[in-house]
């Protein structure tokens, strides 16, 4: 399963999912998280109270991101956890170093699950 991943620092989930200019994505199999690659977006926010949806910014993270089942981040806002959602991108919010917050992650995904 792939995973992507805020992060400023590249050990630790640390970074609000609207201020990210890059994305980690990890390949998760059977608990050992890999990474593959880091992807490059323009960051969603842009620091103005009560923004629009900005979907040319989205879409292009939703790109970036594609073929990845949960995006892990420090922070995300109400309406881009929706729209990822509607992708099938589960958002978990899970700060930490990064192999923990994937395992928390790819758990509550299948708590989640199981509880549908």
């Amino acid at each position: 399963m792939l995973i992507a991943v805020t992060s400023k620092t590249g050990t630790e989930v640390d970074q609000h999912f609207g201020h990210a200019e890059r994305f980690l994505i990890y390949d998760y199999n059977q608990g050992n998280p890999q990474l593959v690659k880091e992807v490059s977006v323009e960051k969603y926010c842009a620091y103005v109270p009560d923004q629009p949806f900005r979907h040319g910014r989205f879409q292009g993270i939703a790109e970036a991101i594609d073929g990845c089942r949960l995006v892990v981040t420090a922070m995300i806002g109400g309406y881009p956890k929706d729209e990822l959602k509607k992708l099938g991108i589960q958002a978990v919010v899970a700060p930490g170093p990064i192999p923990q917050a994937l395992v928390q992650a790819v758990e509550a995904q299948c708590k989640q699950a199981s509880d549908s």
